[in-house]
């Protein structure tokens, strides 16, 4: 074993003492307490857990040892991972991406365009999250693979001159860590990044036998546990697992007030956020703040740290509610600075829940009344007003989200936007079925009247 070896594991042993140690009560314990109280009642979740470093002193608050999901946090293991590539002198960072991926195009303006390795770090390639310009991985997929079907497509800006963010960054810069260190991703991760700094409870891609806080899905203001497979070809940007025992760790990295044996490859992401916004899966705020969100179908996650004044918060939930998570790990980072925080937004699919519950009801309610009603004029004006409803969120929706409706419906939206669609399209076959039929008696009986008339004016036998 070499020398490099033998002070990785000892500083992997450090670590994992280190993350061991007994957490140490919160000063401002009540207030944090309270504010987690009011996530869960605002948004149903069952699962949420969070870690708070105060100038040396942490604090666990729900489950500190189940595992979650965490999202896009993950660029920022994989972003670490292509620093310490670099800082050993395997990649460039004005390294063109067709040097480590052969083969690989992209175009702008129709004509070949390079991408380098800073481009794909900051967010600038010219890639968006557009699902149906640059679908993700299906589910057996290797990176690889993946990278063939983006190659050769058409980029939205010139490489380098406009940010956009997107997971085909982030994952592309996953193939780079293979093709680069001949390892699998999930190989070089465990082995070069996560074991070196004391990770042992941080997992590229699904874990095994560990304890997981199982993902949900919003649903008619209920919450469901909610499954899914995760797709290797989608880790590096955004499938990575932890527990807040390790995120309490990965704060004290960044913060700096840990010894680990990657230093230099968190300079050299330091130093890029200085000069940028957005760097190696980090986002740099006002007031020397550092941080990211993560959002899955079934998870929401968030990280905020201050290097200056040595605090740092992140909050991980079984549930897709991303912006009400953002709120409640900024508000917690506020208590921790003296500051009162403001009240949790209200996340996006939990305003579509509240509004297809009520369209699930009325759908309900106007099917009766459909059955029921005689008045055809009325039946009319419902149905053109159904069918203008059902045709916005069908054209809509995919524009608004960048995903195919089915991805938004079957798998990220509530359960209640499937209801509440279900219930407008039976609704809307209802009216004209009985306009059809409606129409049918009605010329039924002009036939029978003019059979009749013509019956009476016919010429009489002799």
């Amino acid at each position: 074993m070499n020398t490099k070896k033998i002070i990785a594991v000892l500083m992997s042993i450090v670590c994992m003492t280190t993350a061991c140690a007994p957490a140490v009560p919160a000063k401002n314990a009540n207030g944090i307490n309270e504010l987690i109280s009011q996530y869960r009642k605002d948004t149903g979740c069952k699962n949420v857990s969070a870690v708070v470093y105060d100038n040396g002193d942490i604090s666990y608050y729900g489950n500190n040892e189940s595992l979650y999901q965490i999202g896009s946090m993950t660029k920022a293991f994989t972003g670490l991972a292509v620093q310490k590539l670099m800082c050993d002198g395997y990649i460039r960072e004005d390294g063109i991406i067709s040097d480590y991926i052969p083969g690989f195009e992209a175009y702008f303006g129709s004509r070949k365009a390079d991408i380098t390795v800073n481009d794909l770090l900051e967010q600038k390639s010219g890639y968006t999250n557009n699902e149906n310009n640059y679908p993700s991985a299906s589910e057996d997929m290797t990176l690889s693979e993946w990278a063939a079907v983006i190659s050769g497509r058409e980029l939205n800006s010139s490489p380098g001159t406009e940010y956009a963010y997107s997971n085909v960054n982030y994952n592309l810069l996953g193939l780079v860590i293979e093709n680069v260190s001949g390892m699998t991703y999930r190989d070089y991760m465990e082995n070069e990044i996560l074991i070196p700094l004391g990770l042992r409870n941080t997992f590229a891609g699904m874990p095994e036998n560990s304890e997981i806080a199982e993902g949900t899905r919003l649903g008619y203001r209920q919450v469901f546990d909610y499954p899914l497979p995760v797709r290797e070809a989608s880790v590096p940007a955004g499938y990575f697992y932890s527990n807040t025992q390790d995120m309490g760790r990965w704060i004290e990295i960044w913060i700096g007030s840990t010894e680990h044996p990657l230093k230099d490859a968190v300079a050299k992401v330091r130093a890029g956020l200085d000069a940028d916004d957005y760097y190696s899966g980090w986002e740099h705020f006002p007031e020397d703040i550092t941080g990211h969100s993560g959002g899955t179908p079934n998870y929401s996650s968030r990280i905020v740290f201050s290097e200056n004044r040595q605090i740092g918060v992140c909050v991980l939930s079984s549930l897709n509610v991303a912006s009400t998570t953002d709120g409640l790990c900024n508000g917690i980072l506020d208590i921790v600075s003296g500051i009162t925080p403001g009240a949790l937004p209200q996340d996006i699919w939990t305003i579509f829940d509240i509004i297809f519950t009520a369209v699930t009801i009325s759908g309900i309610l106007i099917l009766v009344f459909v059955l029921l009603i005689k008045h055809k004029t009325v039946i009319i004006v419902l149905d053109a007003v159904l069918i203008i409803l059902f045709a916005s969120v069908l054209i809509l929706f995919p524009v608004i989200f960048g995903a195919d409706i089915r991805a938004i419906v079957f798998t990220w939206a509530p359960w209640s936007l499937a209801g509440g669609l279900l219930t407008v399209a039976a609704d809307i076959a209802a009216i004209n079925i009985k306009l059809f039929l409606g129409k049918n008696h009605a010329d039924h009986n002009k036939t029978s009247k003019g059979q009749t008339s013509y019956g009476h004016n016919r010429i009489p036998r002799v």
